[in-house]
């Protein structure tokens, strides 16, 4: 019965490893710092749905070594600072680019 959880351990630790392979396969950063990214863009992500100031859907969220950069579009420049103010908020973030771009 002790092998049970053991293996069913073992084997989401190998799916977690393989999963996370391909970033870690380029030297950009350790499986670690990877988990940590993705949880920052979701949790960045999440929060720009959430705030009804924010278009969460035309903005892009990409997190490298604790850098989020944001991209797509906005209606208007507070738009763009919400959106930054958000990302610079969340748990983790170092810093933010915004490469916002504000629709005519």
């Amino acid at each position: 019965m002790i092998i049970r959880p053991f293996l069913a351990a073992a084997l989401a630790a190998v799916a977690l490893l393989s999963a996370t392979g391909c970033a870690v396969g380029r030297d950009q950063e350790t499986v670690g710092a990877y988990i940590d990214d993705a949880g920052i863009t979701t949790i960045v992500k999440s929060r720009l749905f959430e705030d009804k100031r924010v278009a969460g859907t035309s903005i892009s969220v990409e997190t490298l070594n604790g850098t989020v950069m944001l991209s797509g579009f906005a209606k208007n420049a507070e738009e763009k600072s919400v959106a930054e103010h958000i990302a610079r908020q969340a748990k983790g973030v170092r810093s933010v680019k915004n490469e916002i771009a504000i629709r005519p």
